[in-house]
């Protein structure tokens, strides 16, 4: 059938074939950490995948197949393993209530920290973030502005994660991302590499439209409920805060990290 992903006679995988059970136990952290393999789906992810190189395997459904011929084309093209499947196996591969039927097999794509901060000059890190949604959604907000990378520090939630991923539509792909546990670690790395370190923070003294962006910008974001531990706020350069015109008491993070990186972004590209 024109568009199937479906060789002639074969039939499709259930969610009981064994490579779709491999695949599904990577929406674990611990099997994503133990393979280096993490799941991408739909349309915009699987673009960006299949474009960096980073694809093992693409699984789709009969009506995913039939809506995205070049997607199918290019993986066979570049020598990706291309599996049909049911819309139950689609179903036991998504972690969403409604299944795109387009899932790619990925390497994780986080970077040693030196690798991503050469020559940076725009650098967004996240602190103990816990919201997988949210992370997604900034590093999609870093990779449209232009930043150089995104730093995950402390516990801050999985970028691989299936809900960060398809918040970050096809980011996940684009914009270099480190992982690193020691918190400290990445502030000192961050002024090594010659970035002025910004602190969001909503009771800072020092407000955002009075700054100058002159020199090479790290911004820093901390957890969704707590903000930025005390010692973060201490070792950066500048704590900020967000103007507030109206009567709402504070912005959400993604909101927030959309403003200060995009005024950043804005003031360098003029």
């Amino acid at each position: 059938m024109t568009g199937s992903s479906q060789r002639p006679g074969a039939e499709p995988f259930t969610e009981r074939t064994p490579r779709v059970v491999a695949a599904r136990k990577l929406t674990r952290r611990a099997e994503r950490d133990r393979t280096g393999r993490f799941l991408a789906e739909g349309a915009n992810a699987v673009e960006a995948a299949l474009a960096c190189g980073t694809v093992h395997e693409l699984f789709a459904t009969d009506r995913a197949a039939a809506a995205h011929p070049p997607l199918l084309a290019a993986a066979r093209d570049a020598g990706i393993r291309v599996s049909p499947i049911t819309d139950r196996a689609a179903a036991a591969l998504s972690e969403t209530v409604t299944p795109q039927g387009l899932v790619a097999v990925c390497s994780l794509v986080d970077r040693p920290l030196e690798t991503v901060l050469g020559g940076a000059s725009l650098v967004v890190v996240l602190v103990d973030v816990a919201e997988p949604g949210n992370a997604g959604t900034v590093v999609r907000v870093a990779d449209a502005a232009g930043a150089d990378a995104v730093i995950l520090a402390g516990d801050t939630v999985d970028p691989h994660n299936g809900k960060s991923v398809r918040a970050a539509a096809g980011s996940t792909f684009h914009v270099p991302i480190a992982r690193v546990r020691d918190t400290p670690a990445v502030l000192t790395a961050l002024k090594t590499a010659g970035l002025r370190t910004l602190a969001a923070h909503g009771y800072a003294q020092t407000s955002l439209e009075t700054l100058a962006f002159d020199t090479p910008t790290a911004w820093i974001f901390g957890n969704e409920a707590h903000g930025l531990p005390p010692d973060v706020l201490s070792a950066a350069d500048t704590a900020v805060k967000i103007p507030l015109y109206g009567q709402a008491e504070s912005l959400n993070l993604a909101t927030a990290a959309a403003i200060c990186v995009y005024t950043t972004a804005m003031a360098t590209r003029h």
